[in-house]
């Protein structure tokens, strides 16, 4: 699986858990270490660590895991790093503080993602 398909996989994991308001940034060309953000959102500290979970469960199973994880304990941020990709799970109040999209987005590099609601 190339790392599209990669993040593209992992939004269709978060997505089907109910992860709210996900976005996929493609960000190589502005920094070296990642490809991709994949930015989500839990509706609180206790979905946004069952998201959180739930996606690297199912990734397990497909022989891929992080290399690196961040913000279990507290669930307000949590960041899981795939190398190529790096996933960001908020809490809707730190993902209004910190508002990533907005220092990472460029105008032409979101990745489409439609939810299976949509």
């Amino acid at each position: 699986m190339d790392t599209r398909e990669l993040v593209l996989r992992m939004a269709k994991i978060l997505d089907e858990k109910g992860a709210l308001d996900i976005q996929i940034l493609e960000v190589g060309h502005m920094t070296s270490i990642t490809d991709y953000f994949l930015i989500a959102s839990g509706r609180n500290a206790i979905s946004v660590r069952s998201l959180a979970e739930d996606l690297e469960d199912k990734l397990a199973a497909e022989g891929v895991t992080p290399r690196r994880r961040e913000g279990l304990r507290e669930s307000r941020w949590i960041v899981l790093d795939y190398t190529s990709v790096i996933v960001h799970i908020f809490h809707p109040e730190e993902r209004a503080y910190y508002s990533i999209e907005r220092l990472w987005q460029d105008g032409s590099n979101q990745v489409p993602f439609v939810p299976a609601e949509a």
